[in-house]
């Protein structure tokens, strides 16, 4: 089993910047893509980013290619989500999660095993 701890939401204006936080425990993450998603009220879960196992290839939603930049460091177990330029529509509940397959590379909610309590992001305008 993996346990997953996001950290590092907050209240933000339009334009300024945040530093998400993923804490993986329980087992080694290094050989499985890890996830960033996020859900506003009254809409779907949706993919934000994805990193692969090595951290050597990241995939980005459009809304946020650009803007955000996600990275990992598997020696301490944690992802990372830099989100820069910050829009109102960024505001949604963000989730990390886990791939419990091995070398699979997926943008789905349904391809992702483990998921964090999420943390919320709020950028005003």
């Amino acid at each position: 089993q993996v346990q997953l701890v996001e950290s590092g939401g907050g209240l933000v204006q339009a334009g300024g910047s945040l530093r998400l936080s993923c804490a993986a425990s329980g087992r080694t993450v290094s050989s499985y893509t890890m996830g960033w998603f996020r859900q506003a009220p009254g809409k779907e879960r949706e993919f934000v980013a994805l990193i692969t196992w090595s951290g050597g290839s990241t995939v980005y939603a459009d809304s946020v290619k650009g803007r955000f930049t996600i990275s990992r460091d598997n020696a301490k177990n944690t992802m990372y989500l830099q989100m820069n330029s910050l829009k109102p529509e960024d505001t949604a509940v963000y989730y990390c999660a886990v791939d419990g397959t091995p070398r699979r590379v997926g943008v789905r909610t349904y391809e992702y095993n483990y998921w964090g309590q999420g943390t919320q992001v709020t950028v005003s305008s």
